[in-house]
């Protein structure tokens, strides 16, 4: 006869958008599933949970992961951040979202969270990149309705805007 145990659980104090949260969680519960379900983080979307669209893309400690891969318990002591993190006011956009809009970058809108994070990490960095530069850098997000084009020119039109503002 075999003796089904408990899933074991701990207590996790992770800073989320700036503000830290703590939980008593199961071992086995992944990060996209701790920020869409117990803090209601809706933006972070599930497409294939296997790590191969990027659409669960998170800031971690600054970096963006596949939340999908991760355990919520692994993001223990760190900071995490999402796409509502990005406007204090959420009557305006955040630049990145702004320049987003004004290319036209969005369609169905399943991964504009995770290119919008992953866009704002990408800038962060201050270099101006090329077309194929950026088609690199943000090669993990599977968007399944642009082409791509209109995401390049908004990641570039954002870092351009980012760039003006530090000078």
């Amino acid at each position: 006869m075999t003796t089904l145990t408990a899933t074991p659980h701990r207590t996790v104090t992770v800073s989320v958008n700036g503000r830290d949260v703590t939980r008593e969680v199961s071992t086995r519960t992944t990060l996209a599933d701790f920020l869409r379900d117990e803090l209601d983080l809706v933006s972070v979307h599930l497409g294939c949970e296997h790590g191969e669209c990027g659409c669960c893309t998170v800031l971690f400690d600054g970096h963006s992961v596949r939340s999908c891969l991760m355990l919520a318990v692994q993001a223990d002591g760190h900071a995490v951040e999402t796409v509502e993190s990005l406007s204090a006011n959420p009557a305006r956009l955040h630049p990145i979202q702004e320049a987003f809009t004004e290319e036209h970058a969005v369609q169905c809108g399943f991964c504009t969270p995770a290119m919008v994070l992953r866009a704002k990490e990408i800038i962060e960095t201050g270099r101006e990149l090329t077309d194929a530069e950026v088609r690199r850098e943000i090669s993990g997000i599977l968007c399944r309705c642009t082409g791509y084009q209109n995401i390049v020119h908004a990641v570039q039109a954002a870092g351009a805007e980012q760039r003006g503002r530090q000078r």
